[in-house]
């Protein structure tokens, strides 16, 4: 965790962003996966970790937004714990590294805040993102109360906009990703199965923090989006696609991801469509700074998209008038990126509608925008995905002929020539800056077809 200086500065922040009340925060507890004893990795929520930097279970704590004052919930182990679990330090110890004088049992925050619901006072609560959370804002409230929307603005106005020290923490995690991506690179070759790459990076992730940042994707299948099935062994002339990132010690993460020839060559067919990927992962950076909208860098790398397919005759017609159609949504049914931070997708458990738009730019169910998380305007310390994509999938291809979706734009025969081909998503993260942006990590992980292919192991 960072200093208790940043913690109470943080606090001290939140409370000036809103009118009044006592905010309340829960962290997250264990959460078992076949009995008590045998739980998943605990991860703290997010938020929690962001005000209070203790990665801990069992712990809650409220802010009164009047007078500063922050009070830590939380019960001291019992000798009965230490014998299974070795020493652990006492809450009032947990408090003082968050810059926290008043600590409480666990067992009096429902009591506490109904006793703030008594005098009328407001208490702020989130939306959590995990079921427990909702039980336990039941027990204490007797109901599951709105999320605070004026609490969701302030702590969206607070985590969007990364610190120094916050972008170390993730630089660190993008360093990690350049180890787990090049060791992917080296395994691709025919023989080896996905689930082998698939630990041999998660691996690496533990060795140098919590692990991977979310559920990695190694597989042959890239037009399957989420594909979390390891099943495949690689096949030489396919592609491997790689989704994967890394999760620091102190919870802040970085997503990457590559797209491999199994064998080390890519096909010439391959290359016309990587070449076309990587056109537009780099137009977006080229184009990204403050004040420009994200959902129009997203539609800015669509066109190259288009423009790029054009060329080899699976688009036709104007390229603007195709993009405004949604064309592009055949071949990339995905948004170009999303925040990120201490979450992946950085607290989408709060509401898109916050995070990724705002007043000014509003979710679309136009083809075009439908798939954008992040639309908003760009502001110096986001830090963001980039990753366009091309897929062939079968049955959106089928979808779209059938009904006729765009046959202006889509030269269907020719699409359907590129069935079992995959899919290729190129993505990078990047910081934005006061005059434009930078990519986050010491190194790019090779990303050209012959850096590629001189990092993959020929056999």
């Amino acid at each position: 965790m960072f200093s208790s200086s940043t913690y109470i500065e943080r606090r001290k922040a939140l409370s000036g962003k809103l009118s009044g009340g006592v905010v309340l925060l829960l962290g997250n507890g264990e959460s078992p996966i076949n009995y008590h004893a045998n739980a998943y990795r605990f991860r703290q929520d997010s938020t929690f970790l962001y005000y209070f930097g203790l990665d801990l279970p069992d712990l809650a704590a409220i802010v009164d937004v009047d007078s500063g004052q922050a009070t830590l919930f939380g019960d001291d182990f019992t000798v009965d714990d230490i014998i299974w679990m070795g020493p652990q330090p006492s809450v009032k110890e947990l408090a003082e590294k968050a810059g926290v004088h008043l600590t409480c049992p666990r067992r009096s925050l429902a009591e506490t805040v109904q006793g703030y619901v008594g005098k009328g006072r407001k208490v702020h609560t989130l939306r959590p993102y995990r079921a427990e959370g909702y039980g336990e804002l039941r027990e204490i409230f007797g109901t599951v109360p709105d999320a605070s929307v004026e609490l969701i603005r302030a702590v969206v106005s607070m985590r969007d906009k990364k610190s120094a020290e916050e972008i170390a923490q993730i630089e660190y995690a993008c360093d990690t990703a350049y180890k787990m991506h090049t060791t992917a690179m080296q395994m691709c070759r025919e023989g080896v199965s996905e689930r082998e790459i698939a630990g041999a990076m998660e691996g690496i992730a533990l060795r140098r923090g919590w692990g991977t940042s979310f559920h990695s994707i190694v597989s042959q299948r890239g037009e399957v989006l989420h594909n979390h099935n390891y099943d495949g062994t690689l096949e030489n002339g396919r592609l491997l696609l790689v989704d994967a990132g890394a999760e620091a010690t102190s919870g802040y993460t970085s997503d990457n991801t590559r797209t491999i020839p199994v064998g080390g060559r890519f096909s010439g067919r391959q290359k016309e469509i990587y070449d076309i990927v990587l056109a537009a992962n780099n137009h977006a950076f080229e184009i990204s700074r403050p004040g420009v909208r994200y959902v129009d860098v997203h539609l800015a790398a669509a066109r190259v998209i288009l423009d790029g397919l054009q060329g080899l005759g699976l688009v036709k017609g104007p390229v603007d008038e195709a993009v405004a159609a949604g064309a592009h949504y055949l071949f990339m049914p995905h948004g170009l990126g999303h925040q990120m931070g201490l979450d992946v997708h950085d607290m989408e458990n709060l509401g898109e509608q916050y995070v990724g738009y705002d007043d000014e730019t509003r979710r679309s169910d136009d083809l075009a925008t439908r798939a954008c998380r992040m639309g908003r305007r760009l502001e110096t310390g986001m830090v963001v995905t980039v990753e366009p994509g091309i897929y062939f999938v079968p049955e959106l291809i089928a979808k779209w002929r059938a009904e006729g979706t765009c046959s202006e734009f889509v030269y269907f025969p020719k699409v359907e020539k590129y069935i079992g081909f995959g899919g290729i998503r190129l993505e990078d993260d990047m910081l934005i800056t006061p005059s434009g942006n930078r990519l986050l990590g010491e190194r790019r992980i090779p990303i050209t077809t012959d850096e590629v292919e001189s990092v993959v192991i020929k056999v």
